[in-house]
């Protein structure tokens, strides 16, 4: 597998059952090329988008992987599990949800829209001393992570039909929604766990553009999903340049800010529709991050 793909971004809709690196090692085969990574994991119990960064965009996936990320989930009341989903052994039982009004169960949902401190779950892949906790816990060492800061920015409760809560939420990257239907049961007093998880969007990117695991072999439907560097990052402000510019950019140079340049922040750096650098605007200069000479 020596080819080279071309660069650009393929939005997947994993299915329930293969990892994230189990999708990347098909999409491998599928495009004859290693130089292939995605934008952040989904558990195998979970569906929906991933980001496939192909060829040289690979260097854009840091842009990509901190974007907000919007779930469709199910949590079940009552059953709380070692590992916060339905893949885990269960840890305890309660049969208070029976006691609980339709009103108290959304009020608990809602009250996690917010920014505050998320313990992991114990089996994720949350590194503790740069080994994956999941790893550590399955070697019998008794370790947990320290808790994270995450952004709930929306929780909208779906559907109520005890035990069972369907709700989408909006939140920042790095948040386990898996602790959310966890911390939820645990202020409910029932306990509870995620029994389905599907990523709808990152960012601007939604999974009904996505290409699925069948898919992967046809060119043509590759092709039609593949979204350029620049269209990926669509999230940035543009700045286009002309030809005498981007020579310079290409060599690292910073550049006066050309008219309507935000004050400051990552932006794209265009010539004739093609990504040439993230620059990082800085008051009076455009200061050139990542230079892009292959696009």
């Amino acid at each position: 597998m020596t080819g080279e793909a071309a660069a650009g971004v393929l939005p997947i809709d994993k299915p329930e059952g293969p990892t994230s690196h189990d999708v990347v090692a098909m999409a491998r085969r599928a495009l004859n090329t290693r130089r292939i990574g995605h934008t952040g994991t989904l558990d195998p119990f979970a569906s929906g988008l991933l980001l496939l960064c192909i060829g040289w965009a690979t260097r854009i996936a840091e842009y990509l992987s901190g974007l907000p990320k919007t779930y469709i989930a199910v949590a079940r009341l009552g059953v709380s599990t070692d590992t916060a989903d339905r893949t885990g052994a269960v840890t305890g039982t309660s049969e208070r949800w029976r006691e609980l009004s339709r009103d108290e169960i959304v009020r608990a949902f809602q009250a996690q829209v917010g920014s505050f401190l998320q313990v992991p779950p114990r089996y994720s892949a949350k590194k503790v001393a740069g080994v994956p906790l999941h790893r550590r816990v399955r070697r019998g060492e008794d370790v947990e992570a320290s808790p994270v800061r995450v952004t709930i920015h929306e929780l909208e409760v779906l559907d109520v039909q005890p035990p069972d809560v369907r709700f989408r939420v909006r939140c920042s990257a790095g948040t386990y929604v898996r602790a959310i239907a966890r911390d939820v049961g645990e202020a409910l007093g029932t306990g509870g766990h995620l029994t389905a998880l599907r990523r709808t969007r990152i960012g601007p990117h939604d999974v009904e553009a996505a290409l699925s695991i069948r898919e992967l072999h046809d060119p043509a439907a590759r092709q039609r999903a593949m979204l350029s560097p620049a269209e990926a990052l669509s999230h940035l402000p543009a700045v286009d340049i002309g030809a005498r510019e981007a020579a310079q950019v290409l060599h690292g140079r910073t550049l006066p800010p050309p008219p309507g340049t935000p004050p400051e922040g990552p932006v794209r750096v265009l010539h004739a529709g093609r990504l040439l650098a993230i620059a990082e605007a800085d008051g009076g200069a455009l200061r050139p991050r990542k230079v892009f000479p292959d696009a």
